[in-house]
């Protein structure tokens, strides 16, 4: 079964910053879009930011020049750098990878409060 690895969650106060990481296996990283989507209490899972394996990255509105996804090849992970946090960006972020059907990870907790 293929699986995803990721980490970095935690808990920051507002304006603050966290790296998540989402480490895939050479099957997946090098054929599939990877990214995040994120799921607050009593919210639908919505996505987050995404980027292809050419490096085009896209991202939802809210978290525009806030939050950069970057790929680093030599380690087959992506990472979402997240700054300026806001209470608003509290979730379950979820790591994925755009497969048929879709594959997730774990999912890891990010909380943003003074």
């Amino acid at each position: 079964q293929v699986q995803l690895v990721e980490s970095g969650g935690g808990l920051v106060q507002p304006g603050g910053s966290l790296r998540l990481s989402c480490a895939a296996p050479r099957i997946v990283y090098y054929v599939y879009t990877m990214g995040w989507y994120r799921q607050a209490p009593g919210n639908q899972r919505e996505f987050v930011a995404s980027i292809t394996t050419g490096g085009s990255t896209t991202y939802r509105d809210s978290v525009k020049g806030r939050f950069t996804i970057s790929r680093e090849n030599a380690k087959m992970t992506v990472f979402l750098q997240m700054n300026s946090l806001k209470p608003e960006d509290t979730a379950v972020y979820y790591c994925y990878a755009n497969g048929s059907p879709i594959i997730w990870a774990q999912g890891t907790q990010v909380t943003v409060s003074s």
